[in-house]
């Protein structure tokens, strides 16, 4: 509890001490010679204790022109019920009033903790190493792009960068939900809100602390409750009206019985006191909120970042999920999957490969990056290129390399630059992008690139077909081999192939118009890329985008790692959120409806009245605290 909570709690149990007693002496018959004044005064005392901060809060609305709130609607009802002698009941609406403020306020503390978690990443300094090597303590604000930072054992890495000097494991639970470290090196990419595990770390600053990646996700956290749902903007609508609606109901059912003469005027006062009581909106216009404050929450505690309630609240409703394939299905990393030489060609895995590597060192390509790489690998060198003539080698564009080597011709690339016949069996481009090498020409055999597809892609793919997704699309500009061999390797029933940038928008407007009208699409991209696509979905949710600017802003949920089983985990957070906020509605509306009918006709009482609000308010807050949990 805060300070504040505490003060009210002391305040509550003095209050409730002293109803008490008074209910004891009241009920015994002790006050019964008492004068009316001194009975009145008597009750007065705790009713200002617990109730004067209520008071105070309905008289500076009222002096700002906001007259119909809740705490106007205690205020009224429980002056109505000193007018009319009945001060206990009075006493006990104000008393039970606080007991519920007291448990809406820390419910709503506990509903924030797990966002206020995210704000722990914040970095409080930065150990700057000037150019003589001394390190001094600054603000991360003060520090620029490519200055030199040290990070030690235990710290929060302050700003985005490259690690220069030193090795060690980073915690990045805080931002991803993964509990595993993470082993970061000379070379390697570090970002801001991560904690430095073991080693001391020196770290090229390369994004200034209102780019870095903590700034942008604390800027998003902030601004995600101005984002309301569609039931959120309801509630607060209804509120609006509805507290005056009730109010003038509550004047006219306390005027007009007795001007009728069907009444007596302390009855019609009664009757509008508990109808007063019973329409306080608190129960809705806590609950609501608290409910999508607490799966948004629940999301962040798995490294799922939600802008706002609405994009929450659109989770619930996706039918069709489509996803970008390089960099979200696949990992973007080409690699060597597979060397076949020639039949009858006399060259071994090993020479194909020198082959193929010699030429492809003058070429900076993906693809010849990663025949290199796997060449540095096996043989612990780089390509030797004494034999290449450098004179006579050039880049086809879109083909390949032709080359001179020992002498003779030497050509690496596509099936149209060494012009291969059928004949000699082309390998088969489903299996990935197929590098074949010529020499002397001669076809002597391929190597066959691959991209790796990302780790838990399946699982996630199926889980939410599991969950009613009806409808899972892969979008790619690769050809159509290669992306149906992808799509039928991670359990996709939809494929379009051969898309360039533009290509997706209009894929992904042609799908939604498709699509039913009581569904939403989403879009899963890598941010980078893909922000007009992840811009016009329905919901555009970026993964393993951290760092990256574009994802943070085209996004409207940032998926804080590459686990792509985390998409079918928000949905069933946000469809749990929904499904309890509708519950509150229902619940709430329906009571208070039944008990303001029964109060209006004088069947109940105010101690109902007080339920009515109360009750409902506190049961309508420990519904919605279920969104905070994980199963």
């Amino acid at each position: 509890m805060t300070k504040k909570q505490k003060k009210v709690r002391n305040r509550i149990i003095i209050t409730a001490v002293m109803f008490a007693a008074l209910l004891i002496l009241d009920k015994t018959g002790v006050m019964e010679p008492l004068p009316e004044l001194a009975v009145f005064v008597i009750y007065l005392i705790p009713y200002i204790i617990i109730g004067y901060d209520i008071i105070r809060k309905a008289a500076i609305n009222i002096s700002h022109g906001q007259v119909f709130d809740e705490n106007f609607l205690m205020m009224i009802a429980t002056f109505g019920a000193f007018g009319i002698r009945e001060y206990s009941e009075a006493l006990a609406v104000m008393l039970f009033y606080q007991v519920g403020e007291l448990f809406q306020s820390v419910a709503v503390g506990k509903s924030r903790q797990s966002i206020s978690d995210l704000m722990s990443i914040v970095p409080e300094y930065a150990n700057l190493v000037s150019e003589s090597g001394d390190t001094s303590e600054v603000d991360p604000e003060e520090v620029s792009v490519d200055d030199i930072i040290l990070v030690r054992a235990g710290e929060k890495i302050p700003l985005d960068g490259v690690v220069i000097e030193g090795e060690s494991f980073v915690n990045t639970a805080a931002l991803t939900g993964e509990s595993v470290p993470r082993r970061v090196s000379e070379g390697s990419d570090v970002i801001s809100g991560c904690i430095n595990g073991e080693g001391i770390l020196k770290v090229k600053v390369t994004k200034a602390y209102e780019d870095s990646t903590v700034s942008r996700i604390l800027e998003l956290v902030e601004n995600a409750s101005n984002k309301k749902s569609r039931m959120e903007n309801f509630i607060t609508r209804f509120a609006r009206y509805y507290t005056p609606v009730v109010t003038i109901g509550a004047v006219l059912l306390a005027v007009i019985p007795p001007l009728l003469g069907q009444i007596p005027l302390s009855d019609s006062i009664r009757r509008a006191c508990i109808f007063l009581i019973v329409s306080c909106p608190c129960a809705l216009v806590i609950s609501v909120p608290l409910g999508f404050f607490g799966g948004i929450g629940a999301a962040s505690k798995k490294g799922i970042l939600v802008k706002g309630s609405n994009f929450l609240e659109a989770a619930a409703e996706i039918g069709t999920v489509v996803f970008d394939k390089t960099g979200t299905i696949t990992k973007g990393e080409f690699r060597v999957g597979e060397i076949i030489p020639a039949s009858g060609s006399g060259i071994g895995e090993g020479d194909l490969l020198e082959l193929a590597a010699c030429a492809e060192s003058f070429s900076n390509h993906p693809i010849a990056r990663s025949v290199i790489a796997c060449y540095e690998e096996r043989n612990g060198r780089e390509p030797d290129t004494l034999f290449i003539d450098k004179a006579h080698t050039k880049e086809i564009a879109g083909n390949g390399i032709s080359t001179i080597y020992n002498g003779k011709e030497l050509l690496v690339g596509n099936d149209k630059l060494i012009g291969a016949a059928a004949s000699i069996g082309l390998i088969d481009e489903a299996a990935g992008t197929v590098v074949y090498v010529s020499y002397d020409g001669k076809y002597v055999g391929a190597i066959v690139i691959v991209d790796s597809i990302k780790d838990g892609v399946k699982e996630g793919i199926a889980s939410l077909y599991d969950i009613g997704v009806k409808r899972a699309v892969m979008l790619t500009g690769d050809n159509k081999d290669i992306a149906q061999h992808v799509a039928d390797q991670v359990g996709l029933n939809d494929v379009k192939a051969q898309l360039l940038p533009a290509d997706k928008v209009n894929a992904v407007e042609k799908l939604m118009s498709e699509g039913d009208n009581s569904t939403r699409l989403a879009f899963v991209g890598d941010g980078i890329n893909d922000a007009p696509v992840l811009m016009r979905a329905d919901v555009g949710i970026a993964m393993g985008s951290l760092g990256s600017d574009a994802a943070i802003e085209a996004a409207d949920i940032v998926i804080m790692d590459d686990d792509l089983r985390k998409i079918s985990s928000v949905m069933k957070i946000a469809r749990k959120t929904v499904r309890i906020v509708r519950e509150n509605i229902v619940f709430a509306l329906g009571v208070k409806l039944i008990i303001l009918v029964l109060g209006a006709l004088g069947l109940t009482t105010m101690w109902l009245a007080v339920f009515g609000d109360v009750g409902v308010a506190v049961i309508a807050i420990l519904n919605s605290m279920r969104t905070l949990s994980e199963k």
